[in-house]
């Protein structure tokens, strides 16, 4: 007997219909005797709906105010999803965040989990009961309802699993693992059988969608299995233990797996690309020290992460230009902060560009192998590609290039490091 906690996202809580499909797997995991948890997000779309209530009742809206609007929508999925279940034969109920609580700190709408109180939980779960837990919200320290941020269901399923001791948090999405790319753009991407937390971890930072950055470094921390798989499978279909997706593990259980001959090491995992980024460059600045530091402390002091950053060689005139990217949601608010310190700052110019896209070649072998940028850059050099910015980290490296080319660029490198599936 195993403790799986499941995840459901929006997509797949979609309407009774979808629910109901829903409810089906759930019960086919729970009839292998297992105790089951399940953690649903908000119907596709109906958290955008709140928030845009909140916009009309008040542009300035009270965040506290905000995040009681907002959780309700995974409030109705979690009551839903214990009716189906309870008319499915199953014992089934309904746990809200401030019922186990599920205890947050920081700010409302983007607070994050500190504890979760799982006695109570844990009991009903022995003792044959299948929980059904909204994600995405919690309880601040002054007894109010939070919200985690946009994808925070993820973070709280993690943090169930982790909380209960859960051997496996099992993420339901409308696609059936971690793919080599997106399968939408390379028809011939493959599905992974496992990755690591850190390549998981930097996938997800640069643009692939499967995972919530924050879940899984809360995984990675906690040392809680996650299963990415789809909830779109036909009826019948066997529960995930058979059925298996992409398993997220620590780097000592995918050394086991490739001992095993149950995986093979890859030099590259992954290609991601992000289109949510825009270019701002600052022309001129004085080249002296701190000049670097009055241009990014502002940013940081506003929330803005920064992240591919180029200074340009000086001037004779002791200046340099300097090259950096934001968020796209962040490009406006960003210029108008240095707009408002150009004095200080001292550059001539801001020039944006939100017609940019980020390439990400992703890859534990990066550690110990030597030639994956090279390859990169003259793949892409070869297809005409211009690169405007890089950044790397141990095991990624990232290229800014036009945006227009973003599908050319994916396919060429899933290509160049032999990332093609095998007709």
């Amino acid at each position: 007997m195993a403790r799986i906690v499941m995840k459901f996202g929006g997509t797949s809580m979609a309407g009774t219909e979808r629910i109901r499909r829903v409810a089906n797997i759930v019960r086919a995991q729970a009839a292998r005797g297992d105790q089951v948890a399940v953690v649903v997000s908000a119907m596709a779309g109906e958290t955008d709906r709140l928030v845009n209530f909140c916009r009309e009742a008040n542009p300035l809206y009270d965040p506290a105010e905000y995040d009681v609007v907002v959780a309700s929508g995974e409030q109705v999925t979690s009551g839903l999803l214990a009716l189906t279940l309870q008319a499915l034969g199953c014992k089934s109920r309904s746990w809200l965040g401030w019922q186990l609580p599920i205890h947050t700190i920081e700010a409302h709408a983007k607070a994050r989990v500190e504890s979760i109180d799982a006695e109570a939980l844990v009991a009903s779960m022995e003792a044959g009961e299948i929980a059904v837990i909204p994600g995405f919200q919690g309880l601040s320290e002054d007894n109010r309802v939070t919200t985690l941020g946009r994808g925070g269901s993820d973070t709280s399923a993690v943090a169930v699993a982790a909380a209960i001791k859960a051997d496996r948090c099992d993420i339901y999405t409308d696609v059936d693992g971690v793919y080599t790319t997106d399968p939408r753009i390379v028809a011939k991407a493959k599905k992974q059988k496992a990755v690591t937390y850190e390549e998981m971890l930097e996938l997800a930072s640069v643009g692939a969608k499967v995972l919530q950055t924050r879940s899984v470094g809360l995984a990675m921390k906690e040392g809680v299995r996650v299963q990415v798989l789809s909830s779109f499978i036909g009826e019948g279909a066997p529960p995930a233990d058979d059925l298996p997706g992409t398993m997220i593990v620590s780097d000592e259980e995918m050394d086991e797996l490739v001992e095993k001959g149950l995986m093979e090491r890859q030099l590259v995992t992954g290609i991601a690309h992000d289109k949510n980024e825009a270019k701002i460059i600052l022309t001129r600045v004085p080249d002296r020290p701190g000049a670097v530091a009055n241009i990014f402390e502002p940013l940081a002091a506003a929330s803005i992460n920064v992240d591919m950053i180029i200074q340009n060689v000086g001037r004779d005139k002791g200046e340099t230009d300097v090259t950096f990217t934001v968020p796209q949601s962040d490009l406006a608010r960003a210029q108008a902060l240095l707009e408002d310190r150009r004095d200080a700052i001292g550059f001539n110019r801001i020039i944006t560009d939100s017609k940019i896209a980020k390439i990400s070649v992703v890859g534990v072998g990066m550690k110990s192998h030597a030639g994956v940028a090279s390859t990169m850059f003259r793949a892409l050099s070869d297809r005409g590609i211009n690169i405007q910015a890089i950044s790397t980290s141990e095991i990624k490296i990232s290229v800014m290039i036009d945006e227009d080319e973003t599908e050319l660029a994916v396919r060429v490198l899933h290509t160049a490091y032999g990332l093609d599936a095998v007709s």
